[in-house]
């Protein structure tokens, strides 16, 4: 049998797939510009899928993807792993049920960011898809193995948190989801930003931020990384 057609096949191919789908759409959608960013999924044979490094979206394709195992060894792929490695693979040690990691560089989500002010949870799809207010970990370099363990630990029960001085990191059961819970961070921060110029925006009431937050923590608890416990 062809390595390829075996179940541990299968799967990376069906992750590089679903890696490379979000990382276009990412690109699409404006949340990067350039080679900037980063997308990885985790296959569930203890390997993860990552973008490669200072490769085109547009013209990026799936055997250009890399697998590394848990210790950031590449174990297929001819290209270099993203820079941003570290990170990736500190979200997945931290988090168990953590299908996909996308890091970004949106451009309303990056100005709170460089402010250093966390992105309020204004509107009730926020606390639903993200758990809650965004927070700010602390700055390190980037590519650092201090930037990777600050996310990772900052995330907590959030699927996004904002690195200072630098961008967004969101996660979720895929990379397909890890890449809606960036677009709903940065269409939030747009939100914010025009509010905060029209006057003190007004918040959610706190009793439905608790009921929303419950709902987000089912959703996580219950669906993600499903295959993982399979």
């Amino acid at each position: 049998m062809n390595a390829e057609d075996t179940p541990g096949g299968q799967a990376r191919r069906h992750t590089a797939q679903a890696v490379l789908e979000t990382a276009q759409v990412m690109y699409a959608k404006g949340l990067v510009e350039g080679t900037a960013g980063n997308v990885s999924g985790r296959v569930g044979d203890g390997t993860f899928c990552l973008t490669p490094s200072s490769v085109g979206y547009e013209a990026m394709q799936a055997g250009d993807l890399v697998f590394v195992d848990a210790g950031g060894s590449t174990v297929a792929g001819d290209g270099h792993p993203s820079s941003e490695k570290a990170l990736h693979l500190a979200c997945y040690r931290q988090w168990d049920e953590v299908g996909g990691v996308v890091h970004c560089h949106p451009l309303y989500a990056s100005m709170f960011a460089v402010a250093r002010q966390p992105i309020p949870a204004a509107i009730e799809e926020v606390v639903i898809y993200i758990g809650g207010d965004v927070e700010v970990c602390d700055y390190h370099l980037t590519g650092s193995d201090e930037l990777g363990e600050a996310v990772a630990a900052a995330l907590g029960e959030r699927s996004a948190v904002l690195m200072a001085n630098h961008g967004l990191v969101t996660v979720g059961r895929d990379p397909a989801d890890a890449l809606h819970a960036a677009l709903v961070v940065e269409r939030t921060a747009h939100i914010v930003w025009g509010a905060r110029l029209l006057g003190e925006p007004g918040s959610v009431p706190e009793k439905v931020n608790q009921d929303f937050a419950g709902v987000y923590r089912w959703v996580r608890e219950s669906t993600w990384g499903a295959e993982n416990r399979s």
